[in-house]
Parts: C-alpha cells; structure tokens; sequence
C-alpha cells in the first residue's frame, strides 16, 4: 500500500485542502459562489462539487469552509 491510496472509511481530503489553499492565498473570505467556480475550473469530481453547491449562500473564512467541505486546511 502505498501513501498515496486513500485509507478506508476516510475521505480523501487533498482535493478539498488544494482547492482551498488555492482559491484563499491572500483572501480572508470567499463567497459560496466563488468556491464553485474555482472547484469547476479546476474540474474537481462531481461528488465535491455536489458538496460546495449545497453550502449555503455566504462568504466563508477557510476554516469555516474546510469544517463543511471536509478539508483539513485551517
């Protein structure tokens, strides 16, 4: 097994963590609507854009969005 393989009963949290270190490099808040976007262009899988379309409408700081999406970054 290697480190890469995603371990059972985890989610594999690297998309989540790039998207938003990305898209908050110098930003404190992004709306619902941007962090859809980004996650589109950067043609992210059906099931984490699923998640970001059913946060609600807002700005999030990135660790309010990393809490909902299920990402680690802080």
């Amino acid at each position: 097994m290697t480190d890469d393989a995603p371990v059972p009963d985890r989610p594999d949290t690297r998309q989540v963590d790039e998207l938003l270190d990305d898209i908050y490099h110098g930003q404190e808040r992004i709306t619902q609507a941007d962090i859809y976007r980004r996650a589109v262009a950067a043609e992210l899988p059906a099931e984490l854009l699923s998640r970001i379309a059913a946060l609600p409408q807002g700005e999030y700081a990135v660790d309010e969005a990393a809490d909902l999406l299920g990402g680690t970054v802080a």
